[in-house]
């Protein structure tokens, strides 16, 4: 049974993609030099047959004048009414045989036949001999033929019929074979160089007019194609301009639509618009349908998560209470009261987890004042040592920046941001719980800070498992957990980057993740980038 080869996806073109105005500007280009080169040849194929057929009728008529009648020869040198051999006008002369080369004079050469112009050939035979065997040249100079090219013009179809034949030294002639009435062969030939210069001329001028006609068509239809897909560039204007939009969070205002001028559905571009519009109307709809549903939701969030401080708050009362009171509890009771006073406290902070998130949503403004993050860095770090001394902390400021901040100086003062401290400072403890919480221990991490043009940049990095690639695109949304790859020993809630973000947001920054997991290569760590716009005391 032959192995059977699974299909093959077809590799991706790498041709680069032509504009449509380019195309259609080829295309017509393409037309114009299609039908004008056909006219061009037909043209001259219908010239040059003309041109033939003329020649070709004289050749006839020509051959038909010397092939009736009795045969009159008069000599060069003889005048009217008189013949050198004594003879009256008229009178039937018999053939004299064509002289050797060298021997004969003009005197003894034949009259060329009348009625045949320059670039005429004539062979002629009486009695078996060659009584004429000339050409006339374009300088109307009568020369003799050579014995090839009488040889040539004999082996032309005696049919009385033009046909093509080709003359050593003399060219392409059209040649008419003929036997006259004493059965003698007579040939006439014309020389088709004329013609061929005159096609030549013709097809020169043929191809000055159709360059000029294609280069007047690229022109004109350049103009009229840009003309003609100007409202196309509207329509792209509206969509790019709704592609900027912030669609993804918050209240949706009204998307730019189409101009109604753009819309007419009686053409290809306004059935575009037209289109678009009806699309962009059912993306405000779906959009402004999401966002109070988002809305609904962050409110029942907040008003649950406020309403769930009060009984956490009494709960982790109670159980203070209980501890203090003078009674010992049995050993079970206690491990029971311990768990509930723990999980109380982690209740506690997921919720003020969500209200901190909710404030945040409902764009309530956040403190502004200086603030110094390499105090924020030095306590993040002295706080993440004392909650995980297995791990290997170690901060890096600009040189001198410790000290300045003791001081006040003014290299400490290009590390300062304004905002609202607290928070920021939950930026710092998220991030570093998260490095903490999500790496086992013996694991370095890094906390830098340093400033970058107009920003201040701080840097966590950890030389950890890393972060798997599918995860990576929502590390910022609300609950969103890491797997087994990242050990989860410590109870995390999901809200501890998406406060991160909401919060440096706000703030006017922006947060950023750079990770390597095994599978991508061999020194695997993650790097968190937060970038604060600076702002001096």
């Amino acid at each position: 049974m032959p192995d059977v080869v699974a299909p093959t996806d077809r590799a991706p073109s790498t041709r680069r993609p032509t504009a449509l105005r380019r195309r259609l500007v080829l295309v017509l280009a393409a037309v114009v030099l299609v039908v004008t080169a056909g006219l061009a040849v037909a043209s001259t194929a219908v010239l040059r047959s003309q041109l033939l057929n003329q020649v070709d009728s004289e050749l006839e008529q020509a051959s038909q004048r010397l092939t009736q009648g009795p045969v009159q020869i008069r000599f060069r040198d003889a005048a009217p009414g008189d013949d050198a051999s004594g003879t009256q006008p008229g009178q039937e002369i018999p053939a004299l045989p064509m002289p050797a080369p060298g021997e004969a004079s003009d005197t003894t050469r034949p009259a060329f036949p009348p009625g045949l112009g320059p670039g005429s050939a004539v062979v002629r035979y009486v009695d078996g001999e060659p009584v004429l065997a000339d050409h006339v040249t374009t300088s109307l100079e009568r020369e003799a033929l050579d014995d090839d090219q009488v040889a040539e013009l004999l082996d032309v179809p005696a049919d009385g019929r033009p046909h093509d034949v080709r003359l050593d030294g003399l060219g392409a002639f059209r040649a008419v074979h003929v036997t006259t009435d004493d059965d003698e062969p007579l040939v006439v030939a014309t020389s088709t160089a004329t013609v061929d210069a005159t096609v030549h001329g013709y097809v020169l001028v043929e191809v000055a007019l159709g360059v000029a006609a294609l280069l007047a068509a690229v022109g004109v239809g350049a103009w009229l194609v840009r003309r003609s897909l100007r409202p196309l560039d509207g329509v792209a204007d509206a969509a790019s301009r709704v592609s900027e939009l912030e669609l993804s969070r918050g209240a949706i205002d009204a998307i730019p639509r189409v101009p109604a001028t753009l819309t007419d559905e009686r053409t290809e571009v306004g059935q575009v618009g037209a289109a678009l519009n009806r699309m962009l109307e059912n993306v405000e709809v779906s959009l402004q349908a999401r966002h109070d549903s988002e809305t609904q939701v962050r409110s029942f969030v907040a008003d649950a998560s406020h309403e769930l401080r009060t009984p956490l708050a009494s709960i982790r009362g109670y159980a203070e209470l209980v501890h203090r009171a003078p009674e010992e509890l049995p050993p079970t009771a206690a491990r029971s009261l311990d768990r509930i006073e723990s999980e109380a406290v982690r209740m506690t902070g997921l919720v003020e987890d969500l209200l901190l998130l909710a404030r945040l949503d409902a764009g309530r403004g956040l403190d502004r004042a200086p603030v110094d993050l390499v105090a924020l860095a030095v306590d993040g770090v002295m706080d993440a040592h004392a909650a995980s001394p297995g791990h290997a902390w170690k901060l890096e400021l600009p040189s001198g920046a410790d000290d300045d901040a003791h001081a006040g100086g003014d290299r400490a003062d290009e590390l300062v941001v304004t905002g609202d401290e607290a928070s920021l400072r939950q930026v710092v403890a998220n991030l570093l719980a998260n490095a903490r919480t999500h790496t086992p221990a013996g694991t370095q991490v890094r906390v830098r800070l340093l400033r970058e043009g107009d920003a201040v940049v701080l840097h966590v990095t950890d030389d950890g498992p890393g972060i798997p690639a599918g995860l990576r695109p929502s590390l910022f949304h609300r609950f969103t957990r890491g797997d087994v790859a990242r050990n989860r020993n410590g109870g995390s809630t999901g809200l501890g980057l998406s406060i991160a973000d909401a919060i440096v947001t706000e703030h006017g920054g922006s947060i950023a993740v750079r990770s390597r997991t095994a599978d991508e290569g061999p020194a695997t760590g993650t790097t968190f980038t937060v970038r604060l716009p600076h702002r001096m005391r």
